[in-house]
């Protein structure tokens, strides 16, 4: 799966890995170092209940990241 946009850096912290093209070679990428291109054709294929599960394993991991450094949002 290509895309135009500049890949995001390669960070793994959501843990939902998909297979990509990297500088010309496949290689495994979190959901959240996709472009969103990327992003856009794997949730064009999901339906509601595969939605639903990765909104929450990505919001478990935001919540995750944000207690590990104690981060709040100032608003």
């Amino acid at each position: 799966m290509a895309s135009k946009s500049v890949p995001p850096a390669k960070r793994d912290l959501d843990g939902v890995y998909f297979r990509v093209m990297r500088d010309g070679q496949m290689t495994n990428r979190c959901f959240s170092d996709l472009t969103k291109g990327e992003q856009d054709l794997i949730m064009d294929e999901y339906d509601a209940s595969q939605l639903r599960r990765l909104c929450h394993i990505l919001s478990d991991t935001l919540r995750e990241i944000g207690d590990e450094i104690n981060l709040c949002r100032d608003i």
